[in-house]
């Protein structure tokens, strides 16, 4: 037995050097002693809560983006995108040339970008006058004309770019060199190329006013010289003559204008007899722009003799021929007679003229002429057609059916009856000014309007957009923080707990079990427990000699009996 019991204490050694005051083992003594697989799960369940804690923590701190720039073109936008990459500031290139980076710099880095001269291709950034005072020892007059033109068409720029309409411009001035010849000078022209935004026009007075600053910008610049086109290649500073195949911007919307207060008119006359949402109504106007003038003479017939007429001149010719002869025949008082003077009307045939034969043997004649001028009535008419005016309507206008619930409880429409369009027809009629004489169409139907639909009614929760979008943002920081679970609870947690030691009753909890149990016997204070390799030999011994552990337990048994 004593063979025995020296094998035993063999087998069980004291407890290992490295132990805290209350005699355990120390922690790094702990985890020392750990077999190597506890090992492994642990520093891999601290290498991935790592990473987790690192992926929340930059996740995080990117914040929202902000738009840093909107419409760059490709090659604004990767001269954009290097300078950020040089500055390590992280960039979201979205659709439609809008680089996004975070809110938090936005301000300065457009302050940066603007001191390195990006983005170039924009608007203000075109060179101006500031140009001449590059000036170098050796420039010739050829340079300084060329670089006061491209001043010049700068400025212009600058100008034409600040209308509210115009996104970016540019602006060409053919500027020929003059000489001493006035009647062979060129006089000077140019071209206007706009970019207009998005949904934007120009009308005539916008177009006129472009054309007149180039104009007067620029020595002997005729207005009709000034070409001004957009970013489809459309000329808009074309004279109203050579307008005539196409609405301009202007009556364009002169039209729309008076097709949408027709239809403005209809919605407020028949919205409250047949209901909200229960009306759809569109109306075309076919509007004439062309300019007439015509002019007219007209002349009053010949008045008659009973009306007054006016005088307007009059000349009267009046002649006598007198051929005398030699007295012949006897004397006497007849031959010394003087011949009767002849007489002639105003008006009707004069009297036949009569020859006088005097005693003196002559022949007397006269001849007479009036001629009167009257003045005649005379109207000069000029007439000049309006522009704009309607020369047809057409309005199209559909009523719901009217929907109603049967005994059964069903929903059933049924078309409007007919005398009840023939109303709404007339006072549609009264609303939009219908003319028969003018040609003017209307037409009113009764027809079932399609149900909307709304598919995001019919989802379930789990499909619902908003529902879904809220899951993708929160995708990133909830996978960190399950990783992170997971390391701690299935890697950490039961390497730490195979690493801690057992709980060993100290003398204080002997003496409260000794109060409890009320005999003569004390318990001793038990010793601490035995580690692992301890463990692992006492095992052993078991297996190797139960002989010997067996007559052990018996001889510890007959001892405390006795």
């Amino acid at each position: 037995m004593d063979t025995a019991l020296a094998t035993t204490a063999n087998a069980l050694p004291v407890a290992a050097s490295g132990t805290d005051a209350a005699g355990m083992p120390g922690f790094a003594a702990r985890l020392a002693a750990l077999p190597a697989r506890n090992k492994l799960m642990m520093g891999a369940g601290l290498a991935v809560l790592a990473a987790a804690v690192l992926a929340i923590t930059l996740w995080s701190g990117q914040g929202d983006y902000r738009p840093l720039f909107s419409g760059l073109s490709d090659k604004d936008g990767g001269a954009v995108i290097a300078q950020l990459t040089t500055l390590n500031v992280p960039y979201k290139n979205e659709p439609g040339g809008t680089i996004s980076v975070p809110a938090a710099q936005v301000y300065d880095l457009r302050m940066k970008l603007a001191a390195a001269g990006l983005p170039k291709g924009g608007p203000g950034n075109s060179v101006g006058f500031e140009l001449m005072d590059k000036s170098s020892i050796g420039q010739t007059q050829f340079n300084e004309r060329l670089n006061f033109q491209r001043g010049l068409e700068g400025e212009l720029t600058r100008t034409i770019t600040a209308l509210a309409d115009v996104a970016d411009a540019r602006v060409h001035l053919a500027m020929p060199q003059q000489n001493g010849f006035f009647r062979e000078q060129q006089k000077p022209s140019a071209s206007v190329m706009l970019t207009l935004r998005p949904g934007r026009t120009l009308d005539r007075a916008q177009i006129a006013g472009i054309v007149h600053l180039v104009s007067s910008s620029v020595p002997e610049l005729a207005p009709k010289a000034v070409s001004v086109l957009d970013q489809t290649g459309a000329l808009l500073s074309q004279n109203n003559a050579d307008s005539g195949n196409g609405l301009d911007s202007q009556q364009l919307q002169y039209k729309q204008q008076i097709e949408t207060h027709l239809n403005k008119r209809i919605y407020d006359l028949l919205e409250p007899v047949v209901g909200r949402d229960n009306l759809r109504t569109t109306v075309t106007a076919d509007v004439d722009f062309s300019q007439v003038e015509s002019t007219a003479e007209e002349f009053k017939p010949n008045q008659g003799a009973n009306l007054p007429a006016a005088v307007r001149s009059a000349q009267t010719n009046e002649s006598v021929n007198a051929n005398p002869q030699l007295p012949t025949g006897v004397p006497g008082a007849a031959t010394n007679q003087p011949p009767v003077p002849a007489t002639a009307p105003i008006n009707g045939a004069s009297a036949p003229l009569q020859a006088n034969q005097s005693g003196a043997g002559g022949v007397n004649s006269s001849r007479r002429e009036a001629t009167t001028n009257y003045e005649l009535d005379k109207t000069v008419r000029v007439t000049r057609n309006a522009t704009g005016t309607v020369r047809r309507l057409n309005a199209a206008v559909i009523v719901n059916q009217r929907t109603s619930v049967d005994a059964k409880g069903k929903t059933v429409s049924a078309p409007m009856p007919q005398d009840e369009i023939d109303k709404l027809t007339a006072l549609v009629k009264e609303a939009m000014g219908y003319s028969q004489e003018r040609g003017d169409s209307l037409k009113i139907v009764s027809a079932p309007f399609m149900p909307e639909k709304n598919d995001g009614a019919d989802l379930p929760l789990w499909k619902q957009p908003l529902l879904l979008d809220m899951v993708r943002a929160a995708a990133v920081p909830l996978a960190a923080v399950l990783v992170a679970l997971i390391a701690v609870f299935g890697l950490v947690k039961p390497a730490l707990r195979a690493a801690k030691p057992e709980p060993v009753e100290t003398a204080d909890e002997v003496h409260e079990l000794n109060a409890v149990v009320d005999d003569e016997n004390q318990l001793p204070a038990l010793e601490a427990p035995l580690s692992n390799d301890k463990l692992e030999r006492a095992r052993a011994l078991a297996r190797d000699n139960p002989v010997a552990v067996a007559n052990i337990m018996r001889d510890w048994i007959h001892g405390q009996a006795a």
